[in-house]
């Protein structure tokens, strides 16, 4: 419990960064960005300043504001007919196998830069450069490898191997790295002392950029000079739902699973008590129905969301931040599982979001140069009477909106402190399977073809959540999926 502050992140040395920040008087959103800051050198394969995001920031004294800065189909100006062909591989979850794909085709325009730039300067108390210079110093003096980024190594370990570059950066031995080995990244470094010093501009319209276009096109890809100098953060307004007496507040289109989010919620609000396991199927299969061709196409169009909402109800590490004065900031990021091209000189591993099929379910390369991609990423927050309640987000792909609606859900309908409703067992939905972990009661789901694992999974998400009491103490909930830990000051 805490009172002046509470960040919760996927990694200890992630969240510790945050909390110094709120220690030292930042507010929510200063202590988002060092934790963001710091991830890229903590969990440097799932983000990084190749990497796309959104953040969702709230509190009792203004409108909530959504910024999007989301990874964009790349290709203007790009002789398209000449990409590359992508590079499949296979990811082991250990009770499940996702096909990936890489190479230099499969990296999108990425958004980190943008959006960190466009954070400090509309929310932030902090100068950015004292945000960076904490996260550029653990880059350069090394960070210890621990259990749960020693096992995200392992299974995207044919990914790291694709290429020289990212073997010499991530394979400093010649082999996956072990935990407790101390692995550096000094071009890291120096890239995040010239964003906190010079913002976006050089990974965009600089030389930074320029590398990092001429490398992938070489190679195959599609990211151009145009496409960077084009790229911009977005605000946006969240979508709002209704949900036992609460406001959720959530990511809008053209993302897709912030509207997907709030659709199920919407269905479950229909129902009386606390939802089981075969009410939160029955949901989770009305919510993925509804991810037809008309509804991606439909996400970019304006008025969208009122549409979809009215004709039916009458993206990965996360970060979400409480401070004492009532701020709330959530935000998630993801590099996918990267594409395996590291360009030498920039500290960017570029993300493989072309690659991604939950991002492209209707085939490769159908989004135009310029195109938000339609991500499953949804940081999230639940007003009380206008207080944030609960703040939190999820990586994981398709399994986000399963993890963050039965968080909402453990907390909200079941009463359950954060850690607890983080900790409890998972189950997901999709193409027919009902995925669970140990725990999920599966009588109710006889009628459903199951897959079950053996243990807790990183393949449920990673949840990251912070809260406040009606009496105003606050606590968090670190996901131990995926290595989360909270830090309360």
């Amino acid at each position: 419990m805490a009172a002046r502050g509470v960040v919760a992140a996927g990694h200890p040395l992630t969240a510790r960064a945050g909390a110094d920040v709120l220690r030292a008087g930042g507010n929510a959103v200063d202590a988002a960005l060092a934790s963001l800051l710091t991830s890229f050198v903590a969990e440097p394969l799932l983000t990084g300043l190749g990497a796309g995001g959104y953040m969702l920031v709230a509190s009792s004294e203004g409108e909530p504001g959504l910024l999007d800065f989301f990874v964009e189909a790349p290709g203007h100006g790009a002789d398209l007919d000449a990409r590359a062909p992508l590079v499949a591989v296979d990811v082991d979850f250990g009770g499940a196998v996702q096909l990936f794909n890489i190479g230099a085709s499969s990296c999108g325009t990425y958004g980190t830069p943008a959006g960190i730039e466009a954070a400090a300067q509309r929310f932030g108390s902090v100068p950015l450069a004292d945000l960076a210079a904490p996260a550029a110093a653990l880059a350069r003096a090394g960070v210890a490898v621990n259990a749960e980024q020693a096992y995200i190594f392992t299974i995207l370990a044919p990914i790291i191997a694709a290429t020289a570059e990212a073997r010499a950066l991530y394979w400093p031995r010649g082999r996956t790295p072990a935990e407790g080995e101390v692995l550096r990244d000094p071009e890291l470094a120096d890239a995040l002392e010239r964003l906190g010093r010079e913002g976006a501009a050089p990974f965009y319209t600089g030389d930074i950029g320029a590398a990092l276009s001429d490398w992938v096109l070489e190679r195959g890809g599609a990211l151009t000079r145009e496409d960077l100098a084009g790229y911009e953060a977005i605000p946006r307004e969240p979508v709002r739902v209704a949900y036992r007496g609460r406001d959720v507040l959530t990511n809008p289109p053209p993302n897709a699973g912030g509207i997907l989010l709030g659709y199920t919620l919407a269905l479950l609000e229909r129902t009386a008590g606390a939802p089981g396991p075969r009410e939160l199927v029955t949901a989770m299969e009305s919510a993925q129905s509804e991810r037809t061709p008309e509804f991606l196409e439909g996400l970019a169009e304006p008025g969208f969301l009122a549409r979809f909402m009215a004709s039916r109800l009458g993206a990965t590490t996360h970060i979400a931040v409480l401070d004492g004065d009532g701020w709330a900031c959530s935000v998630t990021t993801t590099n996918g599982e990267g594409s395996g091209v590291v360009v030498p000189g920039t500290g960017v591993h570029a993300n493989n979001m072309m690659g991604e099929h939950d991002l492209s379910p209707l085939g490769f390369f159908t989004h135009p140069p310029g195109r938000r991609l339609p991500s499953m990423m949804a940081p999230t927050a639940v007003l009380r009477d206008g207080e944030p309640e609960l703040v939190l987000g999820s990586a994981g792909s398709n399994r986000i909106r399963s993890a963050i609606l039965q968080t909402i859900v453990n907390v909200v309908d079941r009463g359950m402190e954060v850690q607890a409703a983080v900790d409890a067992p998972r189950l997901h939905f999709e193409d027919g399977v009902v995925y669970v972990e140990p725990g999920i009661a599966e009588e109710p789901l006889a009628d459903h073809t199951l897959a079950r694992f053996r243990a807790l999974n990183l393949f449920f998400g990673g949840v990251q959540a912070v809260a406040r009491d009606p009496g105003g103490a606050l606590s968090g909930g670190g996901d131990p999926r995926r290595g989360g830990a909270v830090v309360a000051v």
